[in-house]
């Protein structure tokens, strides 16, 4: 898994739980060892790959700094991934066929253009090629992924969790095995998706299986209009924070506790207080979501809060605020 020197194809791996340290990888590389199993990929361990692909100052920051912890540079990735986790797995089934459906009708692509996986706990990841609009590595790729998908989602009915589009999120590699079910993250055709039962689905991720990883589709219209919507909407939330800091109705810096968090996190008994903490006095600067998110989910990750807390725990100190 030796890096290569193209844009955009830099990422991290993580061997174990996301608290481990984030190792520089070629991205496409390691996404096709662990989509084959490969011994190097070690299937049997938790790991989690990043969810972007980055370039050369990605690169650079993680060697000097030895953490994704204050990158802020560009990203970009082949995949967008939907992440449905639900405490009843029939219901996230149903859904996740719900978001398949949607995405095929929608973008006029063939089923096996999709990557569909069973997590191995409670939910599917779907990913969905962005060869489909072709866009370009930028610093704001990843809110205009987060926006695209929200926009899908809408239109499909279905709830996801938008803490994956974290810049330097960490996630849930294929053929990895889940710390607390010991199952494997499965990959699942089309028609397996579609036609399993739930039990028969869990059943399958009892051990990994190798896939195939498909040819990039051509471009679509209409996802390249989706791309440029949600893009248009990222500039302007962009542009209306940076004058709402201009104005001088607000602090003009971080307290002490809030830098103090995303430097070190908390403890258990702490850690919903002062994140909420911080995300309110992120409000107070006119911080957006997808800046907070960055900002403050990789130390509450760390400080062992689950991703769905950790969103609802900056999204209500942002609103405490009135920011969103």
């Amino acid at each position: 898994m030796i890096c290569s020197d193209n844009a955009a194809s830099f990422g991290f791996r993580i061997v174990g739980p996301c608290t481990n340290v984030r190792r520089l990888i070629d991205w496409p590389s390691a996404f096709v060892a662990y989509s084959q199993c490969d011994e190097r990929a070690e299937c049997e361990s938790e790991a989690y790959l990043s969810a972007f692909t980055f370039g050369n100052a990605f690169r650079g920051h993680l060697t000097r700094h030895g953490t994704t912890k204050g990158y802020a540079g560009g990203c970009w990735a082949p995949w967008l991934w939907f992440d449905i986790d639900r405490d009843d797995i029939d219901l996230a089934t149903h859904d996740a066929r719900r978001l398949s459906s949607c995405l095929i009708d929608r973008f006029a692509i063939a089923g096996d253009a999709l990557l569909a996986f069973y997590s191995g706990a409670k939910g599917f990841h779907i990913g969905i090629p962005t060869s489909l609009w072709k866009p370009e590595p930028s610093n704001s790729f990843h809110a205009c992924c987060r926006r695209f998908a929200e926009s899908v989602a809408v239109a499909a009915g279905v709830a996801i969790d938008l803490g994956v589009y974290d810049r330097v999120r960490a996630f849930r590699a294929p053929n990895s095995r889940h710390p607390k079910t010991g199952r494997f993250k499965r990959s699942l055709s089309l028609d397996e998706l579609m036609h399993l039962r739930s039990s028969r689905i869990i059943e399958l991720a009892d051990s990994p299986e190798p896939f195939e990883i498909p040819d990039p589709p051509a471009t679509d219209q209409k996802a390249v209009q989706l791309w440029n919507d949600a893009v248009i909407m990222v500039d302007a939330q962009h542009t209306i924070a940076t004058q709402r800091r201009c104005n001088g109705n607000s602090p003009t810096s971080l307290n002490r506790s809030t830098l103090e968090f995303i430097r070190d996190g908390a403890i258990a008994g702490d850690r919903h207080r002062l994140l909420f903490s911080a995300a309110a006095n992120l409000a107070e600067l006119g911080c957006t979501l997808d800046l907070a998110l960055a900002l403050l989910s990789e130390s509450a990750l760390d400080s062992g809060l689950a991703p769905s807390e950790v969103r609802r725990q900056i999204e209500c100190g942002l609103k405490y605020r009135g920011e969103i």
